[in-house]
């Protein structure tokens, strides 16, 4: 049976979610809210699906953020669904904290802040104990200093041209930078040889990087004693990739200078030399609304279309609609899946107009536009094949 022909899309939301992002979702066309029943799709910040049902009736997940932690990818991958994302949408906003991190550390503000809340307003002193005090808050200016950058991607290239106009030298250190990322690095920026030769060098140091089996604890106990001593680590990437307790320790032997994160949590709590911030990364209008449209953009695509773009989980597919019939397939990558596919159309008596195929590790996706009305039974044909993990049939909705 066709997708959405004659009732409206539903879309559960889990979290609070931009309104001006929601208004992409029109109402003629989809039901959204918290209650929805038997959806189509999830759209979520961050709850957790780890230890939740998701409905069979799910065809794709889409999340406000960059992060997918907080939701099950390789069950989904099983099931056909792909998991949708909005990498760089919350890039300036992550940048524009990083440098307020590194001008707290580099200036002691936070130090400073409960010095001056501890003052009485109403003491005759009060200007000699302003005086007096702020000699212990002495701090240092970011320019000349060196700023090294762990993972390119879209904040960290944003974060190396503010760090430049500061007046910083930078470095940076990506073994898996795209085309993309860098042609917008900006060419002042020394190429790293490792994560160890980023430690060494900088005085301050950010990761920007995933929460991945590689990175988890990519700065801990083996590798902390690399930095300057007074070096400043910023992590506004994810919890894990850095080891706290490692951390702390090296702290404690004045092996680091401070550090600064969005992650408070037991082992770093109170440290007089750690910047911890309320998960604030993300946490700006904007940021907001540029997720929330980012993702829903896709999602709709998605959901009417069958194109993939910025999934996880999926390679990205697009192909421009010919014809008014169109099947989406998620498929193992196996050999032989297309030659079966196209065989089964074939005997559909269905004559394939367009097709685009592509692979991303295990899976596969396939659109194919034919010519003519595709019945239930060739669907539930292409749904037998050994492989086949979801087929979606996606007619133009009637005029």
């Amino acid at each position: 049976m066709a997708e959405g022909r004659g009732e409206r899309l539903r879309v559960q939301v889990l979290n609070q979610i931009s309104a001006q992002g929601l208004k992409r979702l029109p109402a003629e066309r989809y039901e959204v809210g918290k209650e929805v029943g038997d959806p189509d799709a999830i759209l979520l910040r961050s709850a957790d699906l780890h230890h939740a049902p998701i409905p069979a009736s799910v065809k794709a997940i889409a999340r406000a953020g960059a992060g997918t932690n907080n939701i099950p990818v390789a069950a989904m991958s099983a099931r056909g669904v792909p998991v949708f994302n909005a990498p760089g949408a919350n890039a300036n906003a992550v940048k524009e904290l990083v440098i307020a991190g590194m001008l707290m550390a580099a200036r002691n503000l936070p130090a400073a802040l409960r010095f001056v809340a501890t003052l009485d307003a109403k003491a005759p002193d009060l200007e000699k104990a302003v005086e007096d005090g702020k000699k212990a808050f002495a701090g240092f200016e970011l320019g000349g200093h060196t700023l090294g950058i762990v993972g390119l991607g879209k904040i960290g290239c944003l974060v190396a041209d503010a760090a430049i106009k500061l007046g910083m030298d930078v470095m940076g250190y990506d073994p898996h930078i795209t085309v993309d990322a860098a042609w917008s690095l900006p060419s002042q920026v020394k190429k790293a040889a490792s994560v160890a030769d980023v430690l060494k060098h900088s005085h301050f140091v950010t990761l920007h990087v995933p929460l991945v089996e590689a990175t988890q604890h990519l700065v801990g106990a083996d590798n902390v004693g690399l930095m300057r001593p007074g070096a400043v680590l910023l992590n506004f990437s994810r919890e894990g990739v850095v080891n706290d307790d490692a951390v702390v320790a090296a702290l404690e032997r004045k092996a680091l200078g401070a550090y600064v994160c969005d992650f408070p949590n037991p082992a770093i709590h109170g440290h007089e030399r750690v910047i911890a911030l309320p998960h604030l990364g993300a946490s700006t209008r904007e940021a907001e609304e540029n997720c929330a449209r980012m993702v829903i953009d896709q999602l709709r695509d998605y959901l009417e279309h069958g194109q993939v773009d910025y999934a996880v989980n999926f390679p990205s597919v697009t192909m421009a609609r010919e014809s008014a019939w169109r099947v989406a397939i998620a498929n193992a990558n196996v050999p032989n899946m297309l030659g079966q596919i196209s065989t089964t159309m074939a005997h559909a008596g269905l004559n394939i107009h367009n097709m685009v195929n592509k692979s991303r590790g295990e899976m596969a996706y396939t659109l194919v536009d034919v010519d003519s009305p595709v019945a239930d039974a060739a669907l539930a044909d292409l749904r037998r094949i050994d492989g086949v993990l979801s087929v979606r049939y996606l007619p133009e909705p009637a005029a």
